[in-house]
């Protein structure tokens, strides 16, 4: 009896995760299938969104180091 409730619980908690899980692969498929877009093209950009932007890209390594050296002012 025992060992049938804690494989049902089991059972309850796996299929909780698997619910949680596909929810959340699927909301990028929802949000990108709208008909509305998320941001209007045709508005500017919030304060919050262009001050964002510059800070979007700080971990890239693409331009690589510089070997400059600045003197202090």
């Amino acid at each position: 009896m025992v060992v049938l409730m804690a494989l049902s619980r089991n059972a309850l908690v796996a299929t909780g995760l698997v619910v949680f899980a596909s929810a959340g692969l699927a909301f990028p498929f929802y949000m990108a299938s709208s008909k509305t877009p998320v941001i209007d093209p045709t508005k500017p950009l919030s304060p919050q969104a262009t001050f964002r932007g510059p800070y979007m890209n700080t971990g890239s390594r693409d331009v690589g180091p510089d070997h400059q050296t600045y003197p202090k002012k």
